[in-house]
């Protein structure tokens, strides 16, 4: 058992980031060694992702609440005091219409956002963020900050850069592997 736990760290598996050993052992005998090492690469991704998510939520637990919550209210703080359609924010964050507006009616009720229906569409809802949720936003993007200066302190911007362009990669990746 020691021989194949080192094994695995010389081949970068960590434990906990893939299926069991005897699990692999059997992937690995229907795959290349390409097919083996992108497998990895999405399980290291997936928890990756995984814990940047529950970073990121802990992180502004406290103040806006969790990161869809922060991002809309990123998005009306930018606009400086303007207002914005609901529509506008479904488009920006890529979720559906009910998941934005479950989150702008529990940051309303949290007095962070104020929603009203556009004068000249009543049917069109507009939204704004009120002088609580500028508070709010304000004290989340200085923790996530300073979290960001941590996390990422060790690598280089040209690192950051090859990272950021090899993560897009992959999602065009996955968007491709999806309109098959």
């Amino acid at each position: 058992m020691i021989g194949r736990e080192t094994k695995m760290k010389r081949q970068g598996v960590k434990r906990g980031v893939g299926p069991p050993p005897r699990v692999m052992e059997e992937i690995r005998k229907r795959l290349s060694e390409q097919e083996v090492q992108g497998l990895q690469a999405v399980f290291a991704l997936r928890a990756g992702a995984q814990q940047v998510d529950n970073a990121l939520n802990e992180w502004l637990a406290d103040t806006a609440g969790s990161f869809a919550r922060f991002q809309i209210l990123m998005a009306l703080w930018s606009t400086k005091g303007h207002k914005i359609p609901h529509t506008d924010i479904v488009s920006a964050m890529g979720v559906t219409r009910a998941t934005v507006s479950g989150l702008l009616t529990a940051l309303e009720r949290d007095g962070l956002v104020k929603s009203y229906s556009d004068e000249s569409d009543r049917r069109k809802l507009i939204a704004r963020l009120t002088a609580k949720g500028e508070t709010a936003v304000r004290k989340a993007f200085e923790t996530s900050l300073n979290h960001f200066r941590v996390v990422f302190a060790s690598l280089s911007t040209a690192e950051l850069t090859r990272l950021t362009a090899l993560l897009h990669r992959v999602r065009e990746g996955f968007t491709a592997s999806q309109s098959r």
